[in-house]
């Protein structure tokens, strides 16, 4: 295997002179779970570690390594283990806000192609946390397609009823729909991976995203619960991880996120609700916030139900959302780098 094959594009090529040193290689994290890190390389996976100098630079969490980035190494004990010296930028990424109250951000995975934004047609239907999904793929840069599960557990007529609210939606976004019991639509899914390509599954627990993988392996590789009577299962990953699927595509199964908070995703925003985007182009304001201006073409599509009064509010309330955020997260980060400045002037007084 190529590193090419693990997707190492030209894109990646022209910082090699920037990051690889004399002694060590490149290559992929395909794993992290509580500091730990697992690695592909040509040869296969290996066990590794953070460089020391490396974890000092870090000023930030989303600046630790993750699953899907490119990093340097340097290898040790015969080559059964590596240490961690430096990141390669991310061509793409997928973040969220941290959990909680705590304004950081969180990445979930880097340097994705596709991803596949996972609803089942039961209970987990919900347009409103498919707009944060697509939003998190536009901040990111990453290409979105609407997998639409458990077809099996609904009427046609439904399904064609869900399909319509997704494309009215996403609009530039594919969707596929398909069965995981009956296989029905997932020929079509399979024919959407591509060798040397990176995908990334979302999507709340239990829509079945671990169920997909194990078909696409062929054998239950991954562990899943049983179905409840309600035809909801329950979602058993509990770390993100890349697999290399046969075929040559890579797969990021991802555990089911309860939080999709949104920090500085303006263009992400913008770029999920395209609908919106191309509307506001007749705004009498070029700075039109859509809410109270005299002239917004927005506001007087919600008027004659050009645009849904769902979807409208929908996208003022993520806007809102990352703008509050984004204000948070950069007085934070105003106030971390004051303390750091202070700590340095403290030591050297200390040294005098």
């Amino acid at each position: 295997m190529k590193l090419s094959d693990l997707g190492f594009d030209q894109w990646f090529e022209t910082h090699i002179s920037e990051f690889l040193q004399e002694e060590g290689g490149i290559a992929r994290i395909t794993a992290v779970d509580r500091g730990s890190y697992l690695i592909r390389n040509e040869s296969g996976e290996v066990p590794a570690e953070l460089a020391g100098k490396l974890s000092y630079r870090i000023e930030n969490p989303a600046e630790l390594p993750c699953v899907g980035d490119w990093v340097t190494v340097q290898y040790h004990n015969d080559d059964t283990a590596a240490i961690i010296r430096q990141v390669f930028p991310r061509k793409t990424f997928l973040r969220r806000k941290t959990a909680g109250e705590s304004v950081n951000f969180q990445m979930i995975a880097a340097n994705i192609d596709t991803a596949f934004i996972v609803q089942s047609c039961h209970f987990d239907f919900n347009p409103h946390r498919m707009d944060r999904y697509l939003v998190m793929a536009a901040d990111g840069h990453v290409e979105p397609i609407i997998i639409l599960t458990k077809t099996d557990l609904i009427t046609q007529d439904e399904l064609e009823q869900k399909l319509a609210i997704i494309r009215s939606t996403a609009t530039r976004a594919r969707v596929f729909a398909l069965s995981n019991v009956s296989g029905i639509g997932f020929d079509v899914f399979q024919q959407a991976l591509f060798p040397g390509k990176t995908y990334c599954l979302l999507g709340s627990s239990g829509v079945g995203k671990t169920t997909l993988i194990n078909r696409l392996i062929g054998q239950d590789a991954f562990d899943t619960k049983t179905v409840s009577g309600t035809g909801e299962g329950t979602h058993t990953t509990s770390r993100r991880q890349l697999i290399v699927l046969d075929q040559g595509a890579m797969l990021i199964d991802t555990p089911g996120m309860r939080e999709l908070g949104l920090v500085g995703a303006d263009e992400g925003v913008a770029t999920g609700f395209e609908d919106l985007f191309v509307l506001s182009a007749n705004c009498r304001y070029t700075n039109c916030s859509h809410e109270h201006e005299s002239g917004c073409a927005v506001r007087a599509a919600v008027e004659s139900g050009e645009l849904s009064e769902d979807r409208y509010s929908s996208y003022i309330k993520l806007k809102k959302e990352s703008e509050y955020h984004e204000m948070s997260y950069l007085d934070k980060r105003k106030k971390d780098k004051a303390f750091g400045r202070f700590i340095k002037t403290a030591k050297k007084q200390m040294k005098h």
